[in-house]
């Protein structure tokens, strides 16, 4: 018998196996990449008996995989908060969706676990831009303000790592980071034992986000706003985290942010205002490589000759 971990390189995938392992710990093959590399469960080949845990990839982009892997006689636990599509009835799987746009995986965790790791559980909230969810948990738990904002510092460094089109662009590989997190029952501890990757995460941030400050609006106005990020290394790293810092400095406004994969073609991050966290997965549906959530969602690959149909979506949605 073998065991698969294979969860999304962001703050919540991340979250979400830590807490798993310090409450059970094991000895398994670990399957993740950039943020934007969903469809694991292609990679990997399993037999009979075989455990495969999975966290915080959309089931609907694996849904072919997913019942090959219950078929070849895996068993599967599956935890996530995207778009499920249709869930296979299938006594190998066991399924904790929720699609509520306050929730992300690492919480629907911590809530199997019933809290055991709670502290993880609001990293990856902060991570995943629910920062009020996360900001009232911590005050339910009696952080202090200073705890809170590194918890929050904490959790943006961890998700902003998982975004690049490929791991070179990112400070660490996710699966490294995760080994590097899972020896400490209280992220708060991590930051203290393991300042230098705490450090070049947040100092990494700021640099880019400051760069990203300078980007140039397509179209603007009080409902919507689409940016193009440059062609750059730090762009494609920052794509992501720049739009969660639009929306919480524009809540009312959706936003997409466009950064060049090639001469012909963008990725795509787009967030639904703060103060109505619906549709974002809805527009990106509409794109062939598009999906996510209602309060955050992307495109992979986006043609050039097709940002009017983007910026016409966009505004069918919330104007």
């Amino acid at each position: 018998m073998k065991y698969f971990d294979v969860f999304n390189g962001d703050a919540d995938g991340i979250c979400s196996l830590l807490q798993l392992r310090l409450a059970e710990p094991r000895d398994a093959t670990l399957i993740t990449g950039v943020k934007r590399d969903i469809a694991l469960l292609k990679n990997l080949k399993v037999a009979a008996g075989d455990s495969v845990t999975v966290l915080d990839i959309s089931m609907q982009k694996n849904t072919v995989d997913l019942q090959r892997l219950l078929d070849e006689g895996a068993e599967v636990f599956y935890v996530d908060h995207h778009q499920a599509g249709d869930i296979p009835q299938h006594p190998g799987l066991t399924a904790h969706i929720d699609l509520d746009a306050t929730a992300c995986t690492a919480l629907i965790v911590d809530n199997l676990l019933e809290q055991r790791f709670h502290l993880w559980a609001i990293t990856a909230a902060f991570g995943d831009n629910l920062t009020e969810v996360a900001e009232k948990l911590a005050r339910q738990e009696g952080l202090t303000h200073s705890q809170m904002f590194t918890l929050k510092q904490l959790g943006i460094a961890l998700n902003y790592n998982g975004y690049g089109s490929a791991i070179d662009d990112l400070f660490y590989h996710p699966a490294d980071l995760y080994r590097e997190c899972v020896s400490f029952e209280s992220p708060l501890d991590f930051v203290d034992e393991k300042s230098q990757i705490f450090s070049t995460l947040k100092e990494g941030y700021q640099q880019d986000m400051d760069a990203a400050q300078q980007a140039p609006f397509i179209y603007q106005n009080d409902k919507i706003a689409v940016l193009n990020l440059p062609a750059e290394k730090w762009a494609r790293r920052v794509g992501g985290v720049f739009g969660n810092e639009m929306a919480n400095r524009y809540p009312d406004r959706a936003h997409a942010i466009l950064t060049p994969i090639n001469d012909s073609a963008y990725v795509v991050s787009i967030r639904a205002p703060l103060n109505n966290r619906h549709g974002a997965g809805d527009v990106a549906a509409q794109f062939a490589t598009g999906g996510g959530r209602a309060g955050a969602a992307g495109i992979n690959v986006l043609p050039e000759n097709a940002v009017a149909q983007l910026i016409d979506a966009l505004k069918q949605q919330y104007q």
